[in-house]
């Protein structure tokens, strides 16, 4: 595939706009924000920098390098194996939900493309965790596993700071330089999480677990549970 339509197919691919978007969901920032525990821009600066750190650092993007390189060895096995970890390693019931609907509505998408080759092996690990969607889609369009990574991560910024554009609130202008400090982490910190081994996987953020825990029966709510 052409450099520039892998591009394309990337940005395609953590467009708000599709199914994959995770603008419907908090993560536990709506109840954190009820809660007082972030009631400013910075506050809220310093829970995304714990959410790179230790979920898109010790988690996802760690597993997101092993999906990708299951599906270049053509290994269904191991593509599995790591969907299940990602799901199992979601903290509570809310965050597994999201992750298993996301999934659902990437490989309804798929499934609707008839020129990929979409295997039945393949598709009951694609509909558990959209993390696996994404690493098959990466492999098929021929994205660079850095730059599908670098996107991944800007979507999961760009999903909180909209959140938190409605919630802690501040103004468009301030979610721009948010946005713009927040991205500046993600190279660095994607270079770690490429050097973590498999027993060092399962990046953990407590006050982010208990948020989402306490979210699921939050008497009133603008995001889903």
């Amino acid at each position: 595939m052409h450099q520039q339509t892998a591009l394309l197919r990337l940005m395609q691919l953590i467009s708000p706009s599709l199914p994959v978007g995770g603008f419907t969901y908090s993560q536990g920032l709506e109840w954190a924000v009820e809660a007082g525990w972030v009631v400013s821009g910075e506050a809220f600066a310093d829970w995304q920098r714990q959410i790179i750190a230790d979920t898109l650092g010790g988690l996802d993007w760690p597993v997101l390098i092993r999906l990708y390189r299951a599906c270049a060895a053509d290994d269904g096995g191991q593509f599995a194996r790591w969907s299940d970890f990602l799901l199992a390693a979601r903290e509570t019931r809310e965050l597994r939900l999201e992750e298993r609907q996301r999934g659902q509505a990437l490989s309804r998408l798929i499934l609707e493309w008839p020129d990929l080759p979409l295997g039945g092996a393949w598709l009951p690990a694609l509909r558990q965790s959209q993390l696996a969607g994404m690493a098959w889609l990466g492999r098929q369009w021929a994205i660079p596993l850095e730059s599908l990574a670098m996107g991944y991560g800007y979507s999961v910024l760009e999903s909180g700071v909209m959140a938190g554009l409605k919630l802690v609130p501040f103004g468009q202008q301030k979610a721009q330089s948010l946005l713009r400090e927040l991205a500046a982490l993600l190279p660095e910190a994607f270079a770690r999480a490429g050097l973590l081994g498999d027993d060092e996987l399962g990046g953990s953020f407590p006050l982010q677990a208990i948020a989402s825990s306490r979210h699921e029966t939050q008497y009133s709510r603008l995001f889903r549970s």
